[in-house]
């Protein structure tokens, strides 16, 4: 059985297409993946920022 997958998968790392298609897909993974860090930083600065300004308006109208 192990030397069946072992075969299987040299025989796909033969095929050029295949390493291609792999190498295209490992960087769209690595493009997606940094804009889900740039998001999830840019988010969290929204939500800080906001969180700020609740604060502020909170104190604002308590009495004095």
């Amino acid at each position: 059985m192990a030397k069946a997958l072992i075969g299987h998968l040299n025989s796909d790392l033969r095929d050029p297409r295949l390493a291609v298609e792999n190498a295209r897909l490992r960087n769209r993974v690595a493009e997606l993946e940094s804009l889900v860090l740039r998001l999830s930083e840019e988010n969290d600065k929204l939500m800080s920022a906001r969180a700020a300004e609740i604060l502020t308006a909170e104190q604002e109208m308590q009495p004095a």
